[in-house]
């Protein structure tokens, strides 16, 4: 299994067996992302939220992918109707395809599709818990702030080891609301994601790993440079 992080929340896991899934493909305009969006292959695209920095190029990879596309009702209406094929789902929901388990969780932020000419609804933010084939769980939060459902919902319901969390500050939550985050969710594994995109985000994430250490000293904590990635 690989998690390469593209910069802001956009991720690849190649699990494993190989499939390809892409998490908010925010690509061609995320001035730290260094591939460009015909590079990249998909066989699952998840989108947590309607704003163009998660939505990103999903319609344009999908087009050219066939790759299934993941995201709330309303987002699956709206690309139902450009001629997408689109799994809707909603909080609380999962659905199994290709052997890998989505669960789609809450998450505490705005949702407006703000890409399009005039901003539609988008329906609720929403974080993913991806079970891969063996059973490994992968939790990427979305956008979100501190909410209590990290710890009464997700980590005592689904478990997962590895987080995908936001530490931008301004539009999520910052360094020591993550590391509070960390705590509740209890993972192996955190990976710091929404932060240096732009200025206003600017953070340091090994400010935050030592808020982690200081919580927990077994919990690690992994942080890429956009295009590395995390193999196990």
């Amino acid at each position: 299994m690989e998690i390469k992080w593209f910069g802001h929340s956009a991720f690849e896991i190649i699990s494993d067996e190989n499939l390809k899934i892409l998490i908010d493909p925010f690509i061609s305009n995320n001035p730290v992302c260094p591939v460009k969006v015909e590079e990249l292959d998909a066989d699952i695209i998840c989108v947590t939220h309607g704003h163009a920095d998660h939505f990103g190029d999903t319609m344009e990879i999908a087009n050219r992918t066939g790759a299934q596309i993941i995201g709330n009702h309303e987002h699956s209406v709206y690309l139902a109707k450009q001629g997408f094929e689109v799994m809707g789902m909603n909080i609380g929901g999962t659905i199994k395809i290709h052997n890998i388990q989505i669960t789609m969780v809450n998450s505490n932020h705005s949702s407006d599709m703000d890409f399009i000419e005039e901003i539609g609804a988008g329906g609720s933010a929403c974080g993913f818990i991806i079970q891969l084939e063996r059973g490994r769980k992968i939790y990427h939060s979305g956008d979100t702030g501190l909410f209590g459902d990290m710890k009464t919902v997700i980590n005592d319901i689904y478990k997962p080891q590895i987080a995908l969390i936001p530490i931008g500050d301004r539009y999520t939550m910052g360094p020591f609301e993550a590391a509070i985050a960390a705590e509740w969710l209890d993972p192996e594994i955190i990976i710091p994601m929404h932060y240096n995109t732009f200025p206003v985000i600017k953070q340091d994430p090994e400010e935050f790993a030592r808020r982690v250490e200081s919580i927990n000293k077994e919990m690690k904590v992994v942080i890429l440079e956009p295009g590395q990635l995390y193999k196990e």
